[in-house]
C-alpha cells in the first residue's frame, strides 16, 4: 500500500512531536490501532447522565424539576468557562471580551426563555407536595451562579444596597458578610439565618471570598474600565455588559418570580419557598437594585431598575388559587 505525501508529512510531524516529549511514536500508533471507535453515548457519558435523576417522591413531575435544574447548572458551567477565559487571557482584546460576553448572554437568554418549560411542565398540586421533600435544599444554593456574579462585577456591587457606602473601602471578607443574597435566606418569622444559608456558607464561603479577592482586577467591570481608559473602542462591549446586567439581574430573577407568584402565592398568605428563603423580598429586582455596571446606566434607569418588568409580570400572572 502506497503512503500518500499528506500521510507521510503527518507521520513526520508526529515523529517530531513524540521525540520532543521523549516518547516512542510506535507505541502510540499501537494504541491507536487497537483502540475501539468512539461512540456518541460513550463520549458524552449518556448512560451516566440519564441515571442522575433520583426523585425523592413518587410524583412524576418531580423528574421535570430535577432535569431542568441540572440543565441550568450545565449552562452555568458553560458561562463560567467563558468567565475564566476572559479573566485569564494574557492579552485581552475588546473583540475577544465582547465575543465571550455574547456567549454568556446567549446562555442566560436560553435559560430565561426555557424557564416556562419547567413552569408549565409541572402540575401545581404535584409541585406543592413534592417540594416538601426537598427541604432544606433550594435553588438559592447554586454556587456556580454566585461565581458568575463575582466574575461579573466589583464585589461591592453584590453587597446589600443599604450597606454599599459603608463597606466601599472594606475587604472582600468584610463585604461578604453583607452580600445581598444572605438577606433572602433568613427565616421569615425570626430574621435568623436559615439552615439553607448555613449549609451554603459552610460549603462555599471560603471559595466565594477567594474568588472575590482573585477577581479584584479581573472581573468584567474592572477589565472594561482598563480597556476604556486605554482608549479602546468599547461601544459593542458596553452593549453586551448592559445586556448581561438585564439578563442576570432582571430577567433571570423575574423568571423565578413569575414561577413563585404562580405556585407560592395563596390568599390570605404567601407560601415560603423551600429552605424558607424570602422570595418576596429576594427575587424582585426593584428591591435589591443589584446592578453590575452602574456607570453604564442613567440615574433614572437605576432609580426605576426592574420596576417595569415586575409590574409586567404581576399583570400577566394570575396568582394560584
Amino acid at each position: 500500500m502506497q503512503i500518500s505525501p499528506e500521510i507521510e508529512q503527518r507521520l513526520g510531524q508526529l515523529q517530531q512531536k513524540y521525540e520532543a516529549m521523549g516518547q516512542d511514536m510506535s507505541s502510540y500508533l499501537d494504541g491507536l490501532l487497537y483502540a475501539e471507535f468512539l461512540t456518541y453515548w460513550d463520549y458524552i457519558n449518556l448512560d451516566t447522565l440519564l441515571s442522575l435523576q433520583n426523585p425523592k417522591t413518587p410524583f412524576p413531575d418531580e423528574q421535570i424539576f430535577i432535569i431542568y435544574h441540572q440543565i441550568t447548572e450545565l449552562y452555568f458551567k458553560m458561562a463560567l468557562n467563558e468567565c475564566q477565559q476572559i479573566a485569564e487571557h494574557e492579552a485581552l482584546t475588546v473583540e475577544f471580551f465582547t465575543a465571550r460576553m455574547q456567549r454568556i448572554n446567549r446562555y442566560f437568554e436560553a435559560l430565561t426563555q426555557s424557564f416556562q418549560i419547567m413552569v408549565d411542565g409541572m402540575d401545581k398540586e404535584q409541585f406543592l407536595k413534592f417540594r416538601m421533600s426537598l427541604l432544606p435544599a433550594s435553588g438559592f444554593q447554586s454556587g456556580q451562579y454566585r461565581m458568575i456574579e463575582i466574575h461579573a462585577t466589583d464585589f461591592i456591587n453584590l453587597v446589600a444596597k443599604d450597606k454599599r457606602t459603608e463597606l466601599a473601602g472594606g475587604t472582600i471578607a468584610q463585604q461578604f458578610d453583607d452580600i445581598y443574597w444572605k438577606y433572602g435566606a433568613t427565616e421569615l418569622s425570626t430574621g435568623k439565618k436559615t439552615l439553607t444559608l448555613k449549609q451554603f456558607e459552610k460549603k462555599y464561603a471560603k471559595t466565594f471570598i477567594a474568588l472575590g479577592e482573585a477577581s479584584i482586577g479581573t472581573n468584567f467591570y474592572a477589565l472594561y474600565r482598563k480597556l476604556q481608559e486605554a482608549g479602546e473602542p468599547v461601544t459593542a462591549l458596553e452593549n453586551e455588559l448592559r445586556q448581561l446586567d438585564i439578563n442576570v439581574n432582571v430577567n433571570w430573577p423575574l423568571a423565578h418570580y413569575r414561577s413563585a407568584v404562580r405556585y407560592l402565592h395563596r390568599e390570605p398568605h404567601e407560601i415560603s419557598a423551600t429552605g424558607g428563603t424570602n422570595w418576596q423580598k429576594y427575587l424582585p429586582p426593584r428591591f435589591q437594585k443589584r446592578i453590575f455596571y452602574p456607570s453604564l446606566w442613567t440615574a433614572d434607569q437605576k432609580e426605576e431598575w426592574g420596576k417595569a418588568w415586575v409590574d409586567k409580570v404581576l399583570s400577566e400572572v394570575q396568582p394560584a388559587t
